[in-house]
């Protein structure tokens, strides 16, 4: 008869999926998730089955409270104050070539700019209306995103026409683009089509410094001056701002990760 220590326990299976799903939410707020559902049942099953045997739901125990322990530090300190201004890159602006206004996201619902979006975009105009560049540069995402969803392109274009009707900045799109990399070659052809010797680089605080370093991989001599971050106080004085800065470091490090695995860029 097996030991009563590994027969398999219908409580432990309980709690194991109890974890599992609530690793499964924090794997999808934090993590670059873009199918959250099949993630979800995958970790609840996974869960269930590690709590259902006693060897393997006290590794799932242990690991679930070494976790809680790191994420309540990150929350109730601003521990992660300075791995969030590490990945930060603010440079002076100089006289450039053009503003490459990295994509953000767009509002699908009200075809509308996210506040990131709007951020850059706004920085990218103060460049070009202080004299620095007399091009500004939009990105326009891929349908692997949305088909139905407005392009971003077209919502900051018809927003420069808007405040600009007559003298306003020569505006290029980055057509078609799923991933920083991909805005890197966009505009890396643009720079060999139109001899750009130096680009000004627009985007988030924490997404500045790997933007910067990719668009250098890529041959192009940019300057980063990045928009302010809008989703959270830097400073990270609240929880809530905390936990932003927890997202943002996760999404920052899986892109990492995935940079890593992606090899060299296309030349």
């Amino acid at each position: 008869m097996p030991n009563a220590s590994a027969r398999l326990s219908w409580t432990g299976a309980l709690d194991g999926l109890a974890v599992g799903a609530a690793l499964a939410v924090l794997a999808a707020f934090l993590g670059e998730v873009r199918a959250p559902e099949p993630l979800l049942l995958a970790l609840m099953l996974s869960g269930a089955l590690l709590g259902a045997f006693s060897v393997t739901r006290r590794m799932l125990n242990v690991g679930a409270g070494v976790l809680a322990v790191l994420a309540a530090l990150c929350l109730l300190t601003p521990v992660l104050r300075g791995p969030l201004n590490a990945l930060a890159l603010s440079e002076a602006p100089v006289k450039a070539d053009a503003v490459v206004v990295l994509g953000g996201g767009v509002q699908c619902g009200t075809r509308s700019l996210e506040d990131s979006s709007a951020a850059r975009l706004q920085r990218g105009l103060e460049l070009w209306r202080a004299g620095y560049a007399p091009t500004v540069t939009v990105s326009q995402q891929s349908d692997v995103f949305s088909a139905t969803c407005p392009k971003m392109s077209d919502i900051e274009r018809a927003h420069v026409a808007a405040l600009y009707p007559q003298g306003g900045p020569e505006v290029l799109t980055l057509r078609s683009v799923t991933t920083t990399r991909d805005e890197a070659a966009r505009v890396r052809e643009y720079a060999r089509q139109r001899g750009w010797e130096r680009v000004l680089l627009v985007t988030s605080p924490s997404h500045s410094r790997r933007a910067a370093a990719l668009f250098r991989s890529y041959g192009l001599n940019v300057v980063s001056v990045p928009a302010p971050e809008t989703g959270f106080d830097m400073t990270l004085p609240l929880p809530s701002d905390r936990l932003q800065a927890l997202r943002t470091l996760a999404y920052e490090g899986l892109s990492r990760v995935k940079a890593a695995l992606g090899g060299t860029p296309e030349r």
